[in-house]
């Protein structure tokens, strides 16, 4: 089922990102936190449909969705330019990508924008996990963290929850991690097999991720990621 949402706020969150709150008056979005839901608008003949994963947690009539811009991103570009009081065609909430046992330890795995999935998972962990949770977020530099604010609030107030921030190309003034997400997993880690490990980001990224925890003891029924990444590196 498709349906028209009303866009009610945007704004810019780094050089690339907006954030956007999207409105269906009279609805109840019911989803599991991390699946997605697709933006649907037409190109000339060709017919645009796009995922995003609402950041936000499910029960109300709107969807937080935060997107980045690319250069010669269809749907990417068509968001930047909506305002609010604009509307865009929405498809259902679907996906794979979910919260599978809030009672155990967990570890959220992500690079740029394959923090949004994570967002809500996190959400609902602090709410209803009883265990440890570490988020580690990958990105280039500084200025184009995504949430910061946001993830080290939850850091200030949850003393169950880890953030640590890796960058690959720092200023000099960064004093934080720097790499890759997967260059730090011993170091984080150890050799933790028991917890369970969400991965989300470019393809590249979660399979060097997924293949990184593998090395270090941690058994396939404790990696989650969408599941699609494998093949997209293969046929590199």
């Amino acid at each position: 089922m498709t349906q028209k949402a009303t866009v009610v706020d945007t704004y810019q969150t780094t050089p690339r990102v907006r954030a956007f709150r999207l409105r269906v008056p009279d609805y109840t979005f019911e989803y599991e936190p991390g699946q997605h839901t697709t933006i649907r608008f037409k190109s000339g003949d060709k017919k645009v449909v796009r995922p995003y994963t609402p950041t936000n947690l499910p029960g109300s009539d709107e969807l937080a969705l935060t997107i980045k811009r690319y250069d010669d991103g269809l749907a990417s570009s068509y968001m930047h330019q909506k305002r609010p009081g604009d509307t865009v065609q929405i498809g259902p909430i679907e996906g794979a990508l979910t919260l599978a046992d809030p009672t155990r330890d967990v570890a959220f795995l992500a690079s740029g924008t394959g923090l949004t999935p994570m967002m809500a998972m996190l959400r609902q962990y602090l709410r209803e996990g009883s265990g440890h949770v570490h988020l580690i977020l990958g990105e280039k530099r500084e200025e184009t963290l995504i949430h910061r604010e946001t993830l080290n609030e939850l850091a200030a107030n949850h003393p169950s929850l880890d953030v640590t921030f890796v960058l690959s190309d720092p200023n000099w003034e960064w004093t934080g991690r720097i790499g890759y997400v997967q260059e730090h997993l011993e170091e984080l880690f150890g050799t933790d097999s028991e917890r369970d490990y969400y991965v989300c980001g470019v393809p590249p990224m979660v399979v060097q991720t997924k293949d990184r925890l593998a090395e270090l003891g941690v058994s396939d029924e404790r990696i989650y990621s969408e599941g699609w990444e494998d093949s997209v590196v293969a046929g590199e």
